[in-house]
This record gives C-alpha cells, structure tokens and sequence, in this order.
C-alpha cells in the first residue's frame, strides 16, 4: 500500500456538481428482501430524472453477478459486499452524482460502516415490510425456498436482520403503495440535492 498514490483530479465535485445543477448524495435503501427496495430505488430515480437530476442506481443482485461475484452470504462476504459499494459510492458522489443502492444490508453494524465510509452525503432510507409481507410477495421465490430449508443463512429467518433506528426516512411498504413511497422519499431527499 505504500506505492499507491491516488490521483489528483482536474476537475473536483463542487466543479462537477455546479456542471450538473446538483448536490451528490448517496441514498441507501435497506430492508427485508422483497420489502420494495429495489421498486422504490427505480421509482425515486424516475421521479429524480424527471426534474432533471442525474442518478445511478446500485442493486444488490446487479452488483453481487458482477462486482462482487466472488462473495457469499457468510458475515465476513456480507461486511465486504457492503465496503466495495461503499467505495463506489464515493467515486460516484465525487462525479457530483447522485447515488440510490438497494441492498439489504442487514446490520447495524454493516450500515454503520457505509455512512462511516460516506461520511455527511449519506442518506439512509428503511423499507419497513414485516417477514410475514415479504414472505407473502415472495417475488423470487426465496421465501419459499428458505422456509423449506434449501437457503441458509437468510436474512430476516435463520440470519439478522437489524431493524434500523436513525434512519433519516421510513417507507412503510405494509401500509403505502410504491407511489406514496416515493413521494415520502423524494420530500426528504429534495432538498438535500438542490443545488
């Protein structure tokens, strides 16, 4: 590590963020699996594009059938799946973008560290779907699978799951429709972005 210099950069945030008409943020939407954290995150860019904002959404099933292909499920893969997109955040928030990850990040602890790693920008949202909701939508089919005992190690079951407690902004996903989640997101978020 002593031969390793990051670079200077011509052109630093505040240039690119005064460029784009934008504040970077990096929002991070954690919940259950199957809570609406990846229908939230592209529903909130949708409505970020719409008023002009530029975005790059990171999803948990996306980033682990590249990036992070070579992790597992196992505490140790779980923590470094969450540094490594982290560590991307902050080369998005200092191309002046802004960031909205949907992982399921299922710690206090693992959360903690990528608001560490993030530092001021970072955005917490808490999708808020009980077990018996997710296991009812069961979209992939996982909630079946894990119940039948076929997947260890999954997150809300025989793994934690963490229930977030300062997060910046609740979805209620038991109760409101992704419409309304969005609205409650994006009337957090707005001002943190103006530029």
């Amino acid at each position: 590590m002593n031969n390793i210099h990051p670079t200077n950069i011509y052109l630093n945030r505040d240039d690119k963020e005064q460029y784009l008409k934008q504040k970077a943020k990096v929002i991070w939407i954690t919940g259950l699996s199957g809570s609406g954290k990846s229908t939230l995150a592209h529903g909130l860019e949708r409505r970020l594009a719409e008023r002009g904002y530029l975005t790059q959404v990171l999803d948990g099933d996306n980033i682990r059938t590249g990036i992070n292909n070579n992790l597992g499920f196992t505490d140790d893969d779980r923590t470094e799946n969450v540094r490594r997109i982290a560590e991307i955040n902050k080369l998005f928030l200092n191309c002046g973008i802004i960031t909205i990850n949907a992982f399921i990040s299922p710690t206090t602890e693992i959360r903690q560290m990528a608001r560490e790693i993030i530092g001021n920008d970072f955005i917490e949202i808490f999708v808020d779907a009980s077990f018996e909701t997710c296991s009812q939508r069961d979209p992939k089919g996982l909630y079946k699978k894990a119940l039948a005992g076929e997947i260890k190690n999954f997150t809300g079951l025989d793994a934690p799951f963490d229930r977030p407690e300062n997060t910046e902004v609740i979805v209620d996903t038991n109760t409101l429709s992704i419409e309304e989640g969005v609205d409650l997101a994006y009337q957090y978020i707005k001002s943190e972005i103006r530029w």
